[in-house]
């Protein structure tokens, strides 16, 4: 799919293309392509004379080559956008774009929200863009908004993780779900880290090239900063994943422990009627001497024995708090 955007009264409207003519005749300052096809990218290599990446090129690429200048002057540039699903994990889409003859290209597998936020604030404010260059700067910073949104996503799970952690009793499968939703906004997090590295990285070439005039440049130092900013919220969200993992592992621990304290404890009461009937159970030729006082009652004699000899330790340790 092409999406192409026209600078119109400074605008950015969105042209609708249905065959070459249509793409031929816009003078667009932004080709957005979306999973493009063979026949797309033949289009918009013979009328703009631009060879679009594949797939597999945009994702094998190494990381040291993922900002350069082609021999003809077009600026190559890899960005990794943030995608969230609502029924699965996150993800991270490369995009490639291209900068050449005033005109920027982008390249995707997948439609963006990102992409799609731009375009929408684009229209409704006029004057924000004046040339394909402010396109790609507003694309990093909304990148960094979404991120933003994003951490305070985080944040807010975290914060219910919280409650359900620290109240009085874990069960093992309350920290089951903890865990497993610990799990996902760590591995959110951490792709949310990656995303800001990156889109630093980007910024920062863009500045280091003179590309940018004076209002740009002074955007893109603006994005440095709200990055930065993102990179310790990271981290604090970080920490208390670990201490939320820690304190989980600690409550299920604290449950195993239970369980082996009442075996210990049962193990512990039933030793004295054992060896009460360890003893009374000796087949020997001389019999009790105290068995004699009770004559036909022997048998609840050694019963009561048992009993009493197992409810004193388990009166102990109830006494004691060990049972709680």
């Amino acid at each position: 799919m092409i999406n192409v955007f026209v600078l119109q009264n400074g605008r950015l409207n969105q042209v609708n293309i249905d065959s070459r003519d249509d793409l031929e005749k816009a003078k667009p300052i932004w080709v957005d392509l979306t999973d493009p096809n063979d026949e797309e990218r033949s289009w918009v290599r013979s009328i703009y004379g631009v060879n679009l990446p594949g797939e597999d090129e945009v994702k094998d690429i190494e990381a040291s080559a993922r900002y350069y200048e082609a021999e003809n002057g077009d600026l190559h540039l890899r960005t990794d956008f943030l995608l969230e699903e609502d029924d699965g994990p996150s993800s991270v889409v490369t995009v490639a774009f291209i900068l050449t003859k005033d005109m920027l290209f982008s390249v995707h597998s997948d439609d963006l929200p990102i992409f799609r936020l731009v375009r929408m604030r684009a229209r409704s404010r006029p004057g924000s863009i004046q040339d394909y260059k402010d396109v790609l700067l507003d694309l990093y910073a909304t990148d960094a908004e979404y991120s933003a949104d994003a951490l305070e996503g985080i944040y807010q799970t975290l914060e219910e993780v919280s409650h359900r952690v620290l109240q009085k009793d874990v069960t093992d499968q309350d920290a089951a779900s903890v865990l497993n939703a610990i799990a996902h906004e760590e591995d959110l997090n951490g792709r949310i880290r990656r995303n800001m590295m990156d889109t630093r990285r980007a910024v920062s070439f863009l500045m280091r090239g003179r590309l940018l005039n004076s209002e740009q440049f002074d955007e893109a130092r603006q994005i440095m900063r709200d990055i930065e900013s993102l990179d310790g919220h990271t981290a604090f969200l970080f920490d208390k994943i670990n201490f939320l993992m820690d304190a989980t592992v600690g409550f299920i621990n604290i449950n195993q422990n239970k369980i082996i304290k009442i075996f210990s404890v049962a193990s512990v009461a039933l030793l004295p009627p054992t060896l009460i009937a360890s003893v009374y159970g000796m087949n020997m030729t001389v019999g009790f001497p105290e068995l004699k006082f009770f004559g036909d009652f022997e048998y609840p004699y050694t019963l009561t024995l048992m009993i009493a000899s197992a409810l004193l330790p388990m009166w102990y340790f109830r006494r004691r708090g060990w049972l709680r």
